[in-house]
């Protein structure tokens, strides 16, 4: 039988080395100080002492560095972007629009690189993601996918037939990670190079030059807010970002034979076409991490540990997984987990300078792997008063509209969520584009 599930607690979390690290001791002076030690705040802190070798920063994080979704998510490396690329051309204009998709593609490469110059072992594989094409509407949504790639001149996905998963259309710009290998290891890493991580640290308050704690003060020059969703329980930024909850199962170790049949590779990661989002990757240790979408929002963006859970969206996915890899449905699940990611109302990741000395960076509506070092470098620039490609780049300054206030906001989230199901369902019986997903795509909801 082997041993049993642990509700909620992520995989990913068996590889974070850590440290005993205390709460912030009282109040400090900084020249830089973080919220978050996710990917962000600790790829943020790394590039301010690459920058100024001699400069203080302090990192204040409520639970533990990579507590949040830095030690949650499917473990994409992926160059995707929430905004399709025709949306930003027409907020950005074309050339912003091919930097912008541009500098995410060479990210990817980055994350390896910078990672394997730190000495962290984080499982990377560029292998490259698979999107199942096994219906007349995912070819559809195949086809737009190359036409999006194809006019911004960038290097589009190709198509691919393989045993086992059939017609996919294949990018290769991602690369299969251990995030909690990876948040450990920055973690560790920025420890080394002189930056102070305070845990169990909770952030009630952050003005200008200034971050209150529950523990007490500190004062900087420069303050970085990087606690993605979690930001949603902030002053001043409760409706910048909603957290929406996706949540992950693992199975046990699979057999090469059941690989073999299921078809992937080591390093490649899975989704398809749905509108209510699955996604996939082989383990280092041949497991099959499976995540998805579908759990509803909670009034007033709450956050709360008991909804990191939900008996029927882990049912659905274990039916989705069922459904695209037979060989696997019966495997034993291991673990299963979720958390919250943060949406902006646009779906726009943004590097937002505020005043005071502030800047917030996030809203990567669970594309933010990449994401995430990419805005972290970009906050060491700004931070450090540089000009540079990163601070110029179209997610700088761009300030995404404020989520409606409640109620609206929870009827409207979670009729979207429904909405998604209702389109896929739809979908399947037609097999002709959703009109409920035309709808939600026209009014601006997805």
């Amino acid at each position: 039988m082997g041993p049993p599930v642990t509700p909620g607690r992520p995989l990913w979390l068996d590889d974070i080395e850590r440290r005993d690290r205390p709460p912030l001791p009282g109040d400090t002076r900084a020249d830089v100080c973080i919220v978050g030690a996710g990917f962000t705040g600790l790829w943020a802190a790394l590039g301010v002492l690459e920058r100024e070798p001699d400069a203080t920063v302090v990192v204040v994080e409520q639970a533990f560095a990579g507590f949040g979704a830095s030690g949650r998510n499917g473990g994409w490396c992926s160059a995707l972007f929430p905004v399709s690329g025709a949306e930003l051309v027409r907020r950005h204009g074309r050339d912003a629009a091919i930097r912008m998709r541009t500098a995410l593609h060479d990210t990817v490469d980055e994350v390896g690189r910078a990672g394997a110059e730190l000495g962290i072992d984080f499982d990377y594989v560029k292998g490259g993601t698979h999107s199942l094409v096994r219906s007349a509407t995912a070819r559809l949504g195949a086809e737009a996918e190359l036409e999006d790639a194809v006019a911004l001149g960038l290097p589009a996905p190709e198509w691919r037939e393989r045993a086992g998963l059939g017609a996919t259309l294949f990018d290769p710009q991602c690369a299969r990670i251990s995030p909690g290998k990876l948040v450990g290891g920055l973690a560790l890493a920025a420890e080394d190079r002189g930056v102070r991580i305070h845990e169990g640290t909770r952030v009630l308050h952050v003005h200008p030059h200034e971050v209150l704690t529950d523990h007490g003060v500190v004062r900087a020059d420069r303050v970085v807010v990087a606690a993605e969703a979690w930001a949603a329980r902030l002053p001043g930024f409760r409706r910048r970002v909603l957290p929406l909850y996706s949540l992950m199962i693992a199975t046990e170790p699979l057999a090469e034979s059941t690989w073999a049949s299921i078809g992937l590779e080591h390093g490649e990661t899975v989704t398809d076409f749905r509108h209510l989002l699955v996604y996939g990757q082989r383990t280092a240790d041949d497991r099959l991490a499976f995540g998805g979408r579908g759990a509803r929002y909670h009034l007033g963006s709450t956050i709360k540990p008991e909804w990191d859970v939900s008996t029927r969206v882990f049912a659905h996915l274990e039916r989705a997984l069922g459904e695209l890899f037979p060989a696997a449905a019966a495997a034993r699940i291991t673990h299963r987990w979720g958390g919250p990611i943060g949406v902006p109302r646009n779906w726009h990741p943004a590097v937002v300078p505020l005043r005071g000395g502030i800047v917030w960076a996030g809203g990567y509506v669970g594309d933010g792997v990449a994401a995430a070092n990419l805005a972290g470098r970009t906050v060491a620039d700004l931070v450090t008063d540089r000009r540079t490609p990163l601070t110029v780049l179209p997610w700088v300054g761009h300030v995404p509209p404020r989520w409606e206030p409640e109620p609206l906001r929870v009827l409207g989230v979670n009729a979207v969520v429904a909405a998604s199901g209702v389109a896929d369902a739809e979908e399947r019986l037609t097999g002709a584009p959703s009109r409920v997903a035309g709808a939600l795509s026209r009014l601006g909801l997805r």
